[in-house]
């Protein structure tokens, strides 16, 4: 196929490839390793990472195909003391970017959403692993008279950690350890936008979106739990925590031009375009690549850390001829 060939890019599907870029390319570069911790991957981790765990091999063990956790550290606790430590080394020795966010807030690690936690991990380091990472979104909107319907976004303080004074949706939020999923939503609802209790019982759970993205700070696995709220049309969100700049309402041509520009949160856009598909604002007729994206929106991250016990060479004719331990 020649370039002439080629099915042109939406403006959509460049904005999909973006908070997909480590899918779409580094994922396959071959270049990250394997995140092992009691013989499952939980992460992946990068080269500049890894120069800094050959100093701590007392915690970390680096192969040449994957890096371990100890694995004399049995338990959830042990676990999380001693990454910690490292952790607290490289932010008090200034190392990597990311940790300047630190938040005293740690999410849990697991080989899988539904199985127990391995350790826990401060927030702003989950990255620097490629820890999958999980939160909760709210997309808020109301059916006006007048303008159909409008969706609330919330333009970030200018002070946060990450994408400071970027727009995105109007509530969002990591599950937290010890917090639960509906038990987030209805936290973060009340902090961010000062949605009272006769409002958050009309939130409908709708599903999911995923993506893999990459950033100067680390590695993004991320899954969102979406949520749709309908607003009454007098209802004005207000901030309660600080962490946003302001509300605005806008009809959905223009928050869907506020989407495709530079100045939204880029891993807050799966949320957005999910809704707008869900709604028919975005469809097959519309949208030339419609199926791309929406495939872009559920990358398979539960089974994309499949490091294997074991490594085949395989023949040409397709058959195992050698197998090499790994752990």
């Amino acid at each position: 196929m020649t370039d002439s060939d080629k099915k042109p890019m939406s403006r959509l599907l460049k904005l999909a490839n973006k908070f997909n870029c480590f899918y779409l390319s580094g994922f396959h570069a071959g270049e990250c390793r394997a995140f092992v911790v009691d013989g499952q991957q939980v992460g992946l981790v990068r080269p500049d990472v890894m120069k800094e765990l050959l100093n701590y091999p007392q915690v970390f063990q680096v192969h040449p195909e994957y890096v371990q956790l100890n694995p004399a550290f049995r338990d959830y606790a042990e676990r999380s003391a001693r990454v910690e430590e490292v952790l607290r080394e490289w932010r008090a020795g200034g190392k990597f970017i990311t940790l300047r966010g630190w938040r005293e807030e740690c999410y849990e690690v697991r080989a899988q959403f539904n199985t127990p936690p391995l350790f826990k991990m401060d927030r702003s380091a989950t990255c620097l692993f490629g820890i999958r990472k999980y939160g909760v979104d709210i997309n808020g909107y109301v059916m006006d008279p007048v303008k159909g319907l409008s969706i609330w976004l919330q333009k970030r303080s200018p002070n946060k950690q990450t994408w400071p004074g970027y727009w995105d949706n109007m509530v969002s939020g990591g599950l937290s350890v010890g917090y639960g999923i509906n038990e987030t939503a209805i936290k973060e609802a009340g902090e961010e936008a000062s949605i009272p209790n006769n409002l958050i019982a009309k939130l409908k759970s709708a599903g999911c979106v995923s993506l893999f993205f990459e950033s100067e700070r680390g590695l993004f696995p991320n899954t969102e739990f979406v949520y749709d709220l309908e607003l009454p049309p007098d209802f004005v969100p207000s901030n309660n925590d600080g962490e946003v700049e302001t509300f605005e309402l806008l009809p959905v041509n223009e928050c869907l031009e506020r989407i495709l520009s530079s100045h939204f949160k880029t891993t807050s856009v799966p949320v957005a375009l999910d809704f707008l598909i869900r709604h028919g604002y975005i469809t097959a007729e519309n949208e030339p690549n419609f199926i791309e994206i929406v495939e872009l929106l559920h990358i398979p991250l539960q089974t994309i850390y499949n490091h294997p016990q074991k490594k085949c060479k395989i023949a040409a004719n397709g058959e195992a001829i050698e197998s090499l331990d790994r752990i």
